[in-house]
């Protein structure tokens, strides 16, 4: 509440500078804002008595704009990136997804892993577990196992999130290889 909106008959008044003035009726703290061009704006109604204090509110306003701006940049926003397999998967699709599963890890994202059942394939959910965990030992230098495999409907999932620093090894030797190649 600013100003005139104050309901409170008296506050504790508390000044530019955040020195603490004492306790003023609303009316005397108005008048001391307004003698110094600023508004009065009350920052703990709940207290007894409620503490307001003499500033520019506009200028706390733009203040308070800024630091949720500067918060939300620093917000770093998961994506879930989803592959999609078959309880009966070749070995070369089986690793042709593993790749893009790793490239989605090395970008940063979460990847949902789902094993789609058909017909009589839900009588053997077993073949769909050894997929998924075959995939989980695989990726265990590059992912950890954030959602165990569990069945839903006619699909298992399975999440996992990317290790920290885990592609930095990766990295380290491409520009290795890069550099001994400029030697040559």
């Amino acid at each position: 509440m600013v100003n005139g909106e104050i309901t409170s008959r008296s506050c504790r008044l508390i000044g530019v500078d955040g020195s603490q003035l004492g306790l003023f009726d609303v009316r005397d703290a108005l008048r001391i804002a307004n003698e110094q061009h600023l508004d009065l704006v009350e920052i703990a109604p709940d207290a007894q008595p409620p503490v307001c204090r003499v500033m520019d509110y506009s200028k706390f306003k733009y203040e308070q704009a800024r630091k949720a701006k500067a918060a939300r940049k620093k917000q770093v926003k998961i994506e879930v990136k989803e592959m999609k397999f078959r309880p009966k998967i070749d070995v070369g699709d089986f690793q042709t997804k593993k790749k893009h599963i790793l490239r989605f890890l090395k970008s940063g994202a979460r990847v949902k892993i789902t094993v789609m059942y058909r017909g009589r394939e839900m009588a053997h959910p077993e073949q769909g577990l050894v997929v998924l965990d075959k995939l989980a030992d695989e990726l265990k230098p590059y992912a950890t196992v954030e959602e165990q495999p569990k069945m839903e409907g006619r699909n298992m999932h399975m999440l996992v999130a990317p290790i920290k620093g885990a592609f930095d090894k990766e990295k380290e030797l491409a520009e290795a290889d890069a550099e001994e190649k400029k030697e040559n």
